[in-house]
């Protein structure tokens, strides 16, 4: 990876983690909240992509000091706000079935929070032949299965079995690909290599087809300007064993990229509102973080081999 790629990465992410700490409070649960979470996506969803972003950063530790205090701070503030996992605990223990309090606090283990009621239940339901055969698409069983690796529960799961039953595992016609299932690639890439820990975690076959086409794929969703795609498909380029992508794509994200920091979803109009720029770039934004995290830590360390 070369230096002008890690130059623009360090750039976008580093904005991109100051206006997340600028505006996070504004993803905050109303007085009252209980686990029913009438409506997941308005604070639930953000704080659990906050958390996210924040536990790569301190888990790849190549940001600053400054960075470094304001991923803490955002994680102790997600923490907070989930009540310390009393919330996702008392989530889980109402709709056993459902995955989300398992992969949100999968973020918080991986960085030291640990809740021990919330780890026994699941460790109990990850026992129970319901929890496995509950109906999910394939990267979304993917994404249960890396967070039950996160968190420490016996990992049993067959894993190339996993891999190939995604849209990506079939290594399918690439002019096929539509929006919705771009992003399906993105998350099967994302929890193969856990996030970019480990680019070995993709394999081989998937690589090699990820290095002929991504790149096209990120000129197409250029051409459109639909920046919050572009961002997970580089996340995805440095999750490779030798991203391919090289720097004009990164160069463009930094010049679409506001001065505060706010990476636009796409061409419209960013809203002058602070709430709503919050509402509708909050996840364009996050990613740029990440992508931007591990795209730089690619550049400084040596990648674990494919298999």
């Amino acid at each position: 990876m070369t230096a002008p790629v890690a130059r623009s990465a360090h750039r976008v992410a580093s904005r991109a983690l100051d206006w997340l700490g600028r505006f996070h409070t504004l993803a905050t649960f109303p007085a009252g909240t209980t686990a029913e979470l009438a409506d997941p996506d308005s604070t639930y969803k953000p704080l659990g992509e906050t958390a996210l972003v924040a536990s790569l950063v301190l888990r790849e530790g190549v940001a600053g000091p400054r960075q470094a205090h304001t991923a803490r701070e955002l994680l102790d503030f997600a923490w907070d706000q989930f009540r310390k996992g009393d919330l996702l605990y008392e989530r889980q223990l109402r709709h056993p079935l459902m995955t989300d309090p398992l992969e949100l606090y999968a973020h918080f283990a991986r960085t030291g929070y640990r809740h021990t009621d919330l780890e026994q239940l699941l460790a109990q339901l990850h026992s129970l032949r319901s929890t496995h055969a509950a109906e999910l698409l394939p990267n979304r069983r993917l994404a249960v299965a890396n967070a039950a690796r996160i968190t420490g529960l016996v990992d049993h799961e067959d894993w190339p079995a996993l891999s190939s039953a995604t849209w990506l595992g079939a290594t399918p016609e690439p002019w096929a690909i539509d929006w919705m299932t771009a992003y399906a690639v993105t998350h099967t890439v994302f929890h193969l290599t856990d996030w970019g820990a480990s680019p070995g975690g993709l394999p081989a076959p998937l690589q090699a087809y990820l290095r002929t086409w991504l790149p096209v794929w990120v000129e197409v969703w250029r051409e459109v300007a639909q920046w919050d795609l572009v961002g997970e498909l580089l996340f995805v380029d440095a999750c490779l064993d030798e991203p391919v992508c090289g720097a004009g794509p990164w160069e463009e994200l930094a010049e679409v990229q506001r001065p505060d920091g706010l990476l636009p979803r796409d061409a419209d109009p960013v809203p002058e509102d602070p709430v709503e720029a919050f509402t509708e770039h909050h996840h364009p934004t996050a990613v740029a973080v990440m992508a931007g995290t591990i795209a730089l830590s690619r550049a400084l360390n040596t990648p674990t081999p494919a298999r």
